[in-house]
C-alpha cells in the first residue's frame, strides 16, 4: 500500500527461519565446546573451590597458623580440628589454607615467568629467517639440556641468603623460587610458539598485511600471536602444575620455603617422620596437591580441544 512502511524483520530470527547458521564469536564458540568436556568442567569447579578455600576459608576459619597447643599434638580429624593436628598441635586446617595461597601463587606467577620468556624468544625465533633462530634455538636446548633438580638446588643454595636480605625472608624465597622455576620451565612454550609462527607468517593474512607495509614487530603482536594464543594457553596450564610439583619437591627437600611457612610441600616434608603415627598431617597436603594439578591438567585437556576446530566436540 502507497505511503504505507514495513518493518523489516531482525536478521537473527530470519536465518533461524530460512536454516541458515547464526554467526557466532570465537569465544562463545570455544566456551560452547569447553562445557561439553565433562572431565574439563567438573576439574574447574573443583580448581575453583580450592582456590576460593584458600583465599575466603581464613575469614571463616580464624585459628592462628601458630597456635601451639601441646596437649592437641597429632590429633585426628575432629570438630575441633577438622583435618588433625601436627607435633606442636597447630591446627592443619588453618596451615593448609595459608599454604596453599603460596603454593597456588608461586605455580601462577612461575607459570607467567615461563610463558612470557617462551613467548617472546618463541616469536623472535620464528619470525627471524637468518642468524637469530639458530642461535636462540641453541641457546634453548641448551637449557632443555640442563638437569633441573640439581640446577635449581644449586641456584637457591647460591643465592637464597642475598634475596633473602634484600626482600625479608618469604617475600625472598618467593621471588627465588618463582624465577628459577619460571626461567626453567620456559624451553617447551618458546618451541611451541616458534613452530606456530613457522605455520602463520606464510598465511595470506600476513603476506597482505606485509604488503600494506606493516612491520615485523605489527606483524608479530597484531597478526600472528593471536592466532598462536591457542596452544600457547594449554602449555601455560601445563606450567602451573608443573611449578607447584616443583616448589612442593623443593619444600620437601627443605630448600623451599622456611618451616614457620607451611606451603603445601612444607607440610608433607614435617610430615614424613611421622607417617606411621599421624597418616593424615600427610594425607591432606597430598591430596591438596594432587587435586590441584590433576584439575588443572584436566582444564588443560578441555581447552585443548576446545581450541582445535579440528576436533569435533
Amino acid at each position: 500500500m502507497a505511503g504505507s512502511t514495513l518493518a523489516s524483520p531482525s536478521v537473527e530470527p530470519l536465518a533461524a527461519a530460512v536454516g541458515r547458521p547464526v554467526a557466532v564469536s570465537p569465544g562463545r564458540e570455544t566456551w560452547r565446546r569447553f562445557r561439553r568436556h565433562r572431565l574439563a568442567m567438573a576439574s574447574a569447579v573443583v580448581l575453583g573451590l580450592l582456590i576460593l578455600g584458600v583465599i575466603v576459608g581464613p575469614w571463616f576459619w580464624t585459628v592462628p597458623i601458630n597456635e601451639i597447643d601441646f596437649s592437641a599434638q597429632l590429633q585426628g580429624p575432629s570438630w575441633a580440628h577438622p583435618l588433625g593436628t601436627d607435633d606442636l598441635g597447630q591446627d592443619l586446617l588453618a596451615r593448609m589454607m595459608y599454604g596453599g595461597r603460596i603454593s597456588l601463587a608461586v605455580g601462577l606467577a612461575a607459570m607467567v615467568v615461563a610463558t612470557v620468556v617462551g613467548v617472546v624468544v618463541g616469536a623472535l625465533a620464528g619470525m627471524s629467517r637468518r642468524w637469530l633462530d639458530p642461535f636462540l634455538m641453541w641457546l634453548t636446548d641448551l637449557f632443555l639440556s640442563l638437569p633441573q633438580l640439581p640446577l635449581l638446588l644449586l641456584v637457591i643454595y647460591l643465592f637464597r641468603e642475598q634475596l633473602k636480605a634484600l626482600f625479608g625472608v618469604e617475600g625472598g624465597v618467593f621471588l627465588l623460587i618463582v624465577v628459577v622455576i619460571g626461567g626453567l620451565r620456559w624451553m617447551p612454550v618458546a618451541r611451541l610458539v616458534r613452530a606456530q609462527f613457522f605455520s602463520l607468517r606464510e598465511k595470506e593474512f600476513v603476506e597482505a598485511a606485509r604488503a600494506q607495509g606493516a612491520t615485523k614487530m605489527r606483524q608479530m603482536v597484531v597478526h600472528i600471536l593471536p592466532n598462536a594464543i591457542g596452544p600457547v594457553i594449554v602449555a601455560a596450564t601445563i606450567e602451573v602444575s608443573s611449578a607447584i610439583i616443583a616448589e612442593s619437591t623443593l619444600s620437601f627437600l627443605g630448600l623451599g620455603f622456611p618451616p614457620d611457612i607451611p606451603t603445601w610441600g612444607r607440610l608433607l616434608f614435617d610430615a614424613k617422620d611421622q607417617l606411621d603415627a599421624a597418616a593424615h598431617w600427610a594425607l591432606f597436603p597430598g591430596a591438596a596437591i594432587f587435586l590441584t594439578v590433576l584439575s588443572i591438567n584436566f582444564i588443560g585437556d578441555g581447552l585443548r580441544d576446545a581450541l582445535d576446530p579440528r576436533r569435533v566436540i
